[in-house]
């Protein structure tokens, strides 16, 4: 039972990274673009959603707030600073974007305060289901693993069925060609920077309604975004998808075992202290192994 509940936390922790890693990792492989702002998207979109679900008392409206309030600012930065980074170097690209996170963390703070704000599920969301074996487990985490496999279809069929996904593994692969061919580069541009962020704020939105949403939300998570994407490949949603399930398994169930299995070789005390120590060095340990064996990531094409 204590298996099946922890792997099940680790698939809601991965499908969390994955909403996080899919817009990072398109904007990464599509405009070759280090976005260290990326997590502040994330947490513009928790408290969109947390300051509209508190307003009108709908926590619909607040989820399709974080959406559209996410995206509405990714595309107002791209078109406002990314824009003047396409041609620079990456280090401009770094201390722009880490600008962004000072200037946003600031923003939030002066608008809403530094207090933390907290979500209400409806009724609907809230509480725990039954699952076969007879385990209890919580209804709205299963609904964040349905959110992101769907996410992870409609992704999918984005980029492989549709004339925008043409245009986006176009321009991933020779954007000066497509260019050249009437694609209007600047427009392709802002779209998978607001959808990205879009993804981003629905990520933040989720998981500010298990957590608490407060300023500063956003640069945790993303480090494992990036370590998310390096194992998978940069450019790829399919490595973002198959590196966050691997992280997210990885850190659940080495936080849930690692003390009991050390606690059979030493006291208590010391297994737990060592064993949570090594579990938050797991996913980075992953990250190496996998980067000496494929220095480009499971399904990142080779330069």
């Amino acid at each position: 039972m204590l298996l099946a509940e922890q792997a099940l936390n680790g698939l809601q922790y991965g499908m969390m990274l994955f909403l996080m890693a899919a817009g990072l990792t398109l904007v990464f492989g599509v405009m070759g673009l280090i976005n260290l702002a990326h997590g502040s998207l994330y947490m513009i979109g928790a408290f969109a959603c947390a300051a509209v679900a508190a307003a009108t008392g709908s926590f619909w409206l607040g989820m399709a707030a974080s959406l559209a309030a996410a995206a509405a600012a990714g595309a107002v930065v791209e078109m406002a600073v990314i824009r003047r980074l396409y041609a620079r170097d990456h280090l401009d690209q770094v201390l722009a974007t880490f600008a962004l996170i000072l200037f946003f963390s600031e923003g939030t703070r002066w608008v809403f305060g530094s207090f933390p704000l907290y979500l209400t599920l409806p009724s609907a969301l809230s509480g725990a289901v039954t699952l076969p074996g007879g385990l209890q487990y919580p209804v709205f985490r299963l609904v964040i693993i349905a959110v992101g496999a769907a996410v992870a279809l409609g992704l999918w069929l984005l980029i492989t069925r549709t004339r925008l996904g043409i245009r986006i593994r176009a321009g991933e692969a020779d954007r000066e060609m497509i260019g050249a061919l009437g694609v209007d580069i600047a427009r392709l541009y802002t779209i998978v920077f607001a959808l990205g962020a879009a993804l981003a704020g629905l990520a933040g939105a989720l998981v500010g309604s298990i957590q608490s949403v407060q300023v500063g939300m956003g640069e945790p998570v993303l480090i494992l975004a990036f370590v998310v994407i390096v194992i998978g490949g940069i450019g790829s949603v399919k490595g973002a998808l198959v590196g966050a399930l691997l992280v997210g398994m990885t850190d659940t169930l080495g936080k849930a075992l690692l003390p009991g299995l050390l606690a059979t070789v030493m006291d208590p005390s010391s297994a737990n202290t060592i064993g949570s120590a090594l579990a938050s060095m797991m996913i980075y340990i992953l990250m190496a192994v996998i980067l000496i064996a494929r220095p480009q990531g499971l399904y990142g094409a080779r330069a």
